[in-house]
């Protein structure tokens, strides 16, 4: 990163910008190829008739590897959470909690490495997360885990789902404008083992989540008047969220004494692309842009699905490469809910990188969006510090 040098000048005085990424993820890593027949091995089901719906699954997705925290040693000690209809809650919480907050410290370690600033100047914490459930909240088991001041101050987001990425970063900005001088510690953090089910032909949307998701954690600083030693990413200049009324069981998600249910109805992917140009439009609208300058902007989209990339690319006619960070990010590491936006935007940057070193010309402007529960509609209009 060290081209990056003295991008601080170009910051907008007073503005929040993203002045550091971090991740982190569990040990395991899953190929897409072997996946089937280890879910079905661990779960002891030999239905053949599921077996083929999620090896089609599999192929759609587009995904290649996931990171996952579930293990052989996880199921050895914790066998009832391969059985269907036991009352499982307790023992998924126990591991969730301590694996969310682990890779969550690690995900900020790599971050705030990267800053190059002292921890002690992180003045607040946005905490996301909906894999886990505990009070006090992972916001404090972070704080503590990373040697915090006691006096930092914290927030905490449960439960967004998809969208908790890019409501964190929202949350992060109001926080960094209205606070002059604070650095602001954004940390994501995501396990599939909340809901991890056996197979069943009774919940057939089950099997998505198994082709889809990932787990891991993500971290961002944030903050306004970046000082010459900070390196600015993006700035974000307008955040904006909506949610579409009589949408809420589109994307329907209970905890019960299994863990979380989940179900995500088929018109989704169409429900966006139908509302997403009048969403962006009131984005644009900030800088003078239309509908027409859609490929002159960068995209940063929570790939929530191949789907929901396609319908947009379609709608929005744009180019096949202005959508490569967020399938990259999809291929990569899966659909890893509100931690895959801060990996969609460190394939951004490599993106733009790789675009000044052919000598195309890039644009500076661009969205950062997500969709989750609600169906809730997060965007945030930024530009690129780094083109």
């Amino acid at each position: 990163m060290g081209s990056l040098a003295g991008f601080a000048n170009k910051a907008s005085p007073g503005k929040a910008t993203i002045l550091a990424l971090g991740k982190a993820f569990p040990h395991q890593l899953v190929m897409q190829e072997f996946l089937v027949d280890g879910y079905f091995k661990n779960t002891n089901c030999d239905d053949p008739e599921l077996k083929q719906k999620l090896t089609r699954l599999c192929k759609t997705t587009t995904v290649k590897t996931r990171y996952v925290v579930m293990s052989d040693e996880i199921l050895k000690k914790y066998p009832e959470l391969a059985i269907e209809g036991l009352p499982t809650v307790k023992q998924r919480l126990d591991i969730c909690n301590k694996a969310v907050t682990q890779m969550a410290i690690e995900a900020s370690q790599a971050c705030i490495k990267s800053w190059g600033r002292p921890i002690t100047d992180i003045t607040h914490v946005v905490y996301v997360s909906s894999s886990e459930a505990r009070l006090p909240g992972g916001d404090l088991y972070l704080a503590r885990g990373l040697g915090l001041s006691p006096e930092t101050q914290r927030v905490m987001l449960y439960f967004m789902g998809c969208s908790g990425g890019v409501s964190g970063l929202r949350v992060a900005k109001d926080i960094a404008e209205n606070n002059p001088g604070s650095r602001v510690l954004l940390a994501t953090s995501e396990t599939t083992i909340i809901g991890f089910k056996p197979p069943s032909a009774e919940r057939p949307y089950d099997l998505v989540g198994v082709a889809l998701f990932g787990d891991g954690a993500g971290a961002m600083i944030v903050g306004s008047d970046p000082v010459p030693s900070e390196r600015p990413l993006f700035e974000l200049h307008t955040a904006i969220q909506n949610f579409l009324p009589n949408t809420e069981k589109t994307i329907d998600g209970r905890l019960t004494e299994e863990g979380i249910s989940f179900k995500l109805a088929r018109e989704l992917p169409q429900i966006i692309e139908d509302n997403i140009e009048g969403f962006c439009g009131k984005l644009m609208g900030n800088i003078g842009f239309t509908n027409n300058d859609y490929n002159k902007m960068f995209w940063a989209v929570h790939p929530g699905g191949p789907a929901i990339l396609n319908k947009l690319e379609k709608r929005l006619n744009l180019l096949p490469d202005k959508l490569n960070a967020s399938r990259r990010a999809l291929m990569d590491y899966g659909n890893a809910s509100s931690n895959t936006i801060v990996y969609v935007l460190e394939y951004m940057l490599e993106e733009s990188l790789k675009m000044k070193s052919q000598d195309h010309e890039d644009t500076d402007w661009g969205l950062i969006l997500a969709f989750g529960p609600g169906i809730t509609f997060e965007g945030i209009l930024a530009r690129n510090l780094t083109v």
